[in-house]
């Protein structure tokens, strides 16, 4: 059966899901008329060619890891997302504007990756979110993510505990409820799908594959214009092994049920992950 991606209906053929979201969106319904104006095109589409578009989008060629790649690079740097142009040159405002929200999204990381643990009876799966969940928040064989964020901010001379009284922008909840959303209302497999697909956004080799640039300015990395707590955080990120970001992908297909409705998680999460990083620039617009 093939879902469509705004509502998750049934249908056989992607002729029919074209029929049922044309049709809604004739009608303007919201939810169908956002979801083809933020991924396919703002423009109206005949019946035939939306068939065509949504094919060629679930596509089943090549791993998961490559449509997920491509998906990525397709909506977050083709463009490129102004958060990514402003990550290279960030200013003091953007950095802090990073903590603040970012606080926000690690916390619930961890909260939707658990719900993975819970719906799950594979071994291989438990043990690699379990993982990931410590270092995101209580740290290996060093400090969590979670903790870098925080002196990255204090860095940037804001203290923790104001860094953390600081609830987050609507538009990162916004965010927080389509993850939270996602782990409700699919299965484990497009939970861990939705979320780990982020990690190939930060991902070093991502400019190889057609990306415009990379997620920051890796300069910054050797450069004394930041404090070395800034680049403490961001080397983190952009020293994970590359397997990282491709192993939770290889564990979904290894356990999915159907490909498609994980591409469907995959979709919203990027969707989210856009409003999560509006929530960043417009943060760093109040602190100017």
């Amino acid at each position: 059966m093939l879902l469509c991606p705004a509502c998750y209906s049934e249908y056989r053929t992607w002729d029919q899901v074209a029929d049922h979201m044309s049709g809604l969106a004739t009608m303007s319904e919201s939810a169908h008329v956002m979801w083809l104006n933020r991924n396919l095109s703002k423009e109206e589409l005949s019946k035939n060619e939306l068939g065509q578009r949504l094919s060629e989008m679930f596509s089943n060629e090549g791993s998961l890891l490559e449509w997920a790649r491509n998906a990525v690079i397709r909506k977050i740097y083709s463009g490129p997302h102004p958060l990514i142009l402003a990550m290279q040159k960030p200013t003091r405002e953007d950095l802090l504007g990073y903590v603040i929200e970012h606080q926000h999204f690690l916390k619930n990381w961890v909260r939707v990756l658990s719900s993975v643990i819970e719906r799950t009876d594979r071994n291989d799966v438990i043990k690699y979110e379990l993982e990931n969940i410590t270092t995101e928040f209580l740290g290996c064989s060093g400090p969590s993510h979670f903790e870098l964020l925080m002196r990255m901010g204090e860095s940037l001379g804001m203290r923790k505990e104001e860094i953390q009284s600081i609830g987050p922008l609507p538009s990162t909840t916004k965010a927080i409820g389509e993850w939270r959303e996602i782990s409700f209302k699919m299965g484990w497999q497009e939970t861990m799908g939705a979320m780990h697909s982020l990690e190939l956004i930060a991902d070093r080799g991502i400019s190889s594959y057609g990306a415009k640039m990379h997620y920051f300015n890796v300069k910054i990395l050797s450069s004394n214009d930041y404090p070395k707590e800034v680049k403490r955080f961001l080397g983190e990120g952009y020293s994970a092994d590359t397997y990282h970001s491709s192993e939770a992908l290889s564990l979904v297909e290894k356990y999915a049920g159907s490909r498609q409705s994980v591409q469907v998680a995959i979709i919203k999460s990027l969707d989210a992950v856009s409003s999560y990083f509006n929530a960043r620039l417009e943060r760093a617009a109040m602190l100017r």
